[in-house]
């Protein structure tokens, strides 16, 4: 078996994950209306290249056309509702992951991102095997930041005025972290 299908098998087999709080899982159907609710706020949406959804029709043909439901990009679930989503982002050459997330700004403060990124983590390091997890954010959107650093991501360094987002020179803040640093 090669690498890349071994990671997809095992992607496969952890298709759904359970935190103390939380389950992050593939979108669903019926997921379309709270996907909708932090997909089209602005504020939410602020420092992502996304430039959201329009109707919950939209959301509805992202969850069943689009990349929504590959395998890696897992939903966040809270009691019932769908409040985010985080994905990964495999180089397995590399043998390195990255990912991405959004959270309803409703559930912005309260550990919930933290939470998912730290089963993400779990995932690529102790099942997965990766050496390395890396991303960034947007200055200006340090929360994100406040994340990583929680899950011990370190902060890498800093790209000014890397990229155009929305009409705004952003500066990037990168973070990684190893295998190594994960386990010690």
């Amino acid at each position: 078996m090669t690498m890349v299908e071994n990671y997809a098998e095992i992607l496969y087999d952890s298709e759904i994950l359970h935190t103390p709080r939380l389950t992050l899982r593939k979108f669903r159907k019926d997921d379309a209306e709270d996907l909708f609710e932090y997909g089209s706020d602005a504020k939410t949406l602020e420092f992502l290249v996304w430039e959201g959804l329009k109707t919950v029709d939209d959301a509805k043909a992202a969850i069943i056309n689009s990349y929504w439901a590959r395998q890696g990009f897992f939903a966040i679930q809270l009691g019932e509702k769908c409040i985010g989503c985080i994905d990964l982002r495999l180089d397995p050459k590399h043998e390195k992951a990255s990912f991405g997330y959004v959270l309803n700004r409703a559930f912005w403060g309260k550990g919930y991102m933290t939470e998912a990124l730290s089963a993400l983590l779990a995932l690529c390091f102790e099942k997965l095997e990766l050496n390395r997890v890396e991303s960034q954010h947007y200055t200006g959107n340090e929360g994100s930041g406040r994340v990583m650093e929680k899950c011990r991501m370190r902060r890498e360094g800093l790209s000014p005025q890397k990229e155009k987002i929305k009409g705004i020179f952003r500066d990037i803040v990168h973070y990684g972290i190893t295998r190594d640093m994960y386990f010690t």
